[in-house]
């Protein structure tokens, strides 16, 4: 498996009353390569497109979840999501293997989860997360379409990143995806494998490179 991907940050040119991209608008981000299973980089069962773009004053992030949008128990913020489906972000500034960084979930329900970890050793032995940590300005939307999966919207203020307007010359970055079918075993994806069995999403050596144009 080659080393963490790569992508420029496309720029998105209009936004809606409530910050969202307009949906022509994301015409302009990039198109991420397709989220593959986190364990070993193979083919998912069921496919996750990501986009990403910026504005000034946002990050803007845009999952497209092939299958059923399940009902969640979940409902609250910074309840434990990744029990059940959930799309996940880990953002941090700067170029360099980060040791602190945003963890960003939302689930089929439109619960957020948000906080802050600091992994300065890369495992979950010495990690620790701050779920008290709330991204100011932190905003999600999800809608379905019946006959193919359903949509997740970030924006995330770039103030809440740590960044000045127009963002970071460079973000180190993962996307996730937890599927949990009712008839069958879980499935683990990600846009940067992680390539550790059982699926473990905090490995910061494995996140990918964002570049502001």
């Amino acid at each position: 498996m080659s080393g963490p991907p790569h992508a420029s940050l496309g720029r998105i040119r209009a936004v809606d009353a409530l910050g969202f991209p307009e949906t022509a608008s994301w015409s302009g981000a990039t198109a991420l390569a397709p989220l593959r299973r986190s364990q070993d980089g193979a083919p998912p069962r069921r496919s996750t497109t990501v986009r990403v773009g910026l504005t000034t004053e946002a990050l803007h992030v845009r999952f497209d979840c092939l299958g059923p949008r399940r009902q969640c128990r979940h409902v609250t913020r910074d309840a434990p999501l990744w029990e059940e489906d959930v799309v996940e972000v880990f953002l941090a500034g700067g170029p360099g293997v980060p040791i602190r960084y945003a963890e960003i979930e939302v689930n089929p329900a439109g619960a957020l989860f948000d906080a802050m970890i600091d992994n300065p050793d890369g495992h979950r032995g010495t990690m620790r997360a701050d779920p008290g940590w709330d991204a100011p300005g932190l905003r999600a939307r999800v809608s379905a379409d019946s006959a193919r999966g359903w949509t997740v919207e970030l924006q995330v203020p770039w103030g809440a990143i740590g960044a000045g307007p127009g963002g970071f010359e460079a973000l180190r970055a993962n996307f996730y995806r937890i599927d949990r079918p009712a008839d069958g075993d879980p499935e683990f994806t990600a846009w940067s494998p992680t390539l550790v069995d059982p699926p473990d999403f905090h490995k910061p050596d494995r996140f990918g490179l964002l570049l502001r144009p």
